[in-house]
């Protein structure tokens, strides 16, 4: 099995089973220290969706954390499903993703839905403040993410409509940013 993969399974399952995260195995790739990168893990039973729940910038150490961390919040903190229980564990499959750091679009033809990932970031703003660098007082910043090669997502038009909605965003109201990512996709 992937590294990448069991990792994933390990930390869940040892979480699921033993309520607590144990320490890194032995064995690990040199770049599961050596790196940073935000990560998301999938959780699948079956044809359906488990869990999933990820960072798009590193906020660990390393990845082997970042896949821990995420691992383990996907099959107890998707507020889209109830935790995982141990009865499922046999059954579950899974996929890590290590995306490369996010780039702005500067235009909309740089996209496929099929390669890329996309973030689109959206501010109310006023006249008195920077949209992205200097908010006024009180505004909120929004985001959404939709990874790269979802089934049934084939158009960039698509791709940017599911994120806007998973995100809360108004694009005919709301001024938007794109960036773009690419993944390493690891799964069972």
């Amino acid at each position: 099995m992937n590294p990448y993969v069991l990792l994933a399974r390990q930390a869940v399952e040892n979480y699921i089973r033993e309520k607590k995260i144990n320490p890194l195995p032995d064995g690990l790739p040199e770049e599961f220290f050596s790196r940073k990168a935000g990560v998301f893990v999938t959780i699948m039973k079956g044809n359906e969706l488990r869990g999933c729940i990820g960072t798009y910038s590193p906020t660990k150490e390393n990845i082997a954390e970042e896949i821990i961390q995420n691992a383990i919040a996907a099959a107890t903190e998707d507020y889209r499903f109830d935790p995982i229980d141990e009865k499922e564990l046999s059954k579950l499959s899974y996929t890590v993703y290590v995306l490369n750091k996010p780039e702005l679009v500067k235009d909309i033809k740089e996209l496929d839905p099929q390669k890329y990932g996309i973030i689109v970031k959206a501010q109310s703003f006023s006249p008195a403040s920077d949209v992205i660098f200097n908010p006024s007082p009180g505004l909120s910043q929004k985001s959404g993410l939709l990874l790269p090669d979802l089934e049934g997502v084939d158009t960039v038009e698509k791709q940017i409509a599911i994120v806007c909605q998973k995100g809360g965003i108004d694009p005919a109201q709301e001024q938007i940013l794109i960036y773009k990512f690419s993944v390493e996709k690891y799964q069972q």
